[in-house]
């Protein structure tokens, strides 16, 4: 039995953090949560179960077509990514054992995060201060969400934060890559010709099977989180939009079939936000150019991963990028956005307010 069945096993069967706040694991010892300064509460940093690296990151993914991906069904999730011409999806079902993939890809070197217990997924860069690191699990958890450390400085990082908690690189922002979350069948749909993480990751893992039971569906959470709004069901997930230590997050049933759009203002400047119901998609963009122009959207229908035209003809696809028209080859700016369960934004960012 692997070591993150094990530790899988036993969040579900009870010996774990529980809601009541009570830390029923204890420290594993080998992993020193006093060792310098935290600018968390190193009281609320607690040990996941595995130890550091227990959960292994993906040092050198592999990659096939999507013809191949014969583990994935329609329905499971996906983190998208698109660098020019080449498309790869990540999918929930080996991330939910492995948690993060270190990859590079054409003129990118990403680190994709995801924690299966916040349900957030987002791309980190690894070069940081010129320096190309990659990303491990610490087994370490702050508020229920991951926290990675890289093998440069051996700094933890706050995924939610999105900056380094503790170590030499304190106080340091990730830079971010945005991705793009939805179904298997919807990326497919938007880039055919995808590669998609084989799941010959060198590590024997059941990834057709889920190792947290209900827990996807379920209101019950693992380990304790410092804030519970209950505006919302805990797992319901939403497009959260972060910046400025200020959240705003967006629900499915603000958008129908098809593609359709809202038009809002978030930390004081204009965005458009994208989505479909039918399609599992939600993504947000910054309306202003750097020019200072203001753009008006309406959304596309049956084009994708043509979502968007603004008020000027230029076609705009799920990644912000000028398909066609006078801005053909742009890029909109986007907000830091990921996609998650309502508990785990309303446990960083208190005063998140939903659209």
């Amino acid at each position: 039995m692997t070591i993150i069945y094990i530790m899988a096993s036993l969040l579900m069967i009870g010996c774990e953090k529980d809601n009541s706040g009570q830390d029923n694991s204890g420290q594993d010892p080998d992993q020193d949560v006093n060792a310098s300064e935290w600018l968390i509460p190193k009281d609320q940093v607690l040990d996941g179960g595995p130890g550091k690296d227990g959960i292994p990151a993906i040092q050198n993914p592999d990659f096939i077509p999507a013809s191949q991906a014969a583990y994935l069904s329609d329905e499971d999730l996906v983190l998208g990514f698109v660098d020019g011409d080449e498309a790869r999806a990540y999918p929930h079902p080996i991330l939910d054992w492995h948690e993060i993939v270190n990859d590079d890809i054409n003129s990118h070197s990403v680190s994709v995060i995801y924690c299966p217990l916040t349900g957030t997924g987002i791309g980190w860069d690894r070069m940081i201060n010129n320096t190309k690191t990659t990303f491990g699990v610490s087994g370490l958890l702050y508020n229920s969400n991951i926290i990675p450390y890289d093998r440069a400085t051996d700094s933890n990082w706050s995924q939610l934060l999105l900056k380094s908690v503790q170590g030499p690189l304190a106080g340091t922002s990730a830079k971010t890559h945005n991705l793009v979350e939805t179904t298997w069948e919807t990326w497919k749909k938007l880039y055919p010709s995808t590669w998609v993480l084989s799941a010959n990751t060198g590590h024997n893992r059941s990834y057709g099977r889920y190792p947290y039971g209900t827990y996807k569906t379920d209101n019950r959470l693992i380990f304790p989180v410092s804030n519970d709004d209950n505006r919302l069901h805990q797992k319901e997930r939403v497009l959260a939009l972060i910046a400025n230590q200020q959240a705003r997050a967006y629900r499915f049933e603000s958008f129908g079939e098809g593609i359709s759009m809202i038009t809002d203002e978030f930390d004081d400047k204009k965005i458009v936000v994208a989505g479909s119901n039918q399609f599992n998609l939600m993504v947000a963009f910054y309306r202003e150019l750097a020019s200072g122009t203001l753009l008006d959207f309406d959304p596309v229908l049956h084009e994708l991963p043509v979502i968007l035209v603004d008020h000027e003809g230029t076609r705009w696809d799920v990644f912000g990028r000028g398909v066609d028209g006078p801005r053909a080859g742009q890029q909109l700016d986007q907000p830091v956005q990921m996609m998650g369960y309502w508990f785990a934004f309303a446990a960083f960012y208190p005063d998140v307010s939903i659209y």
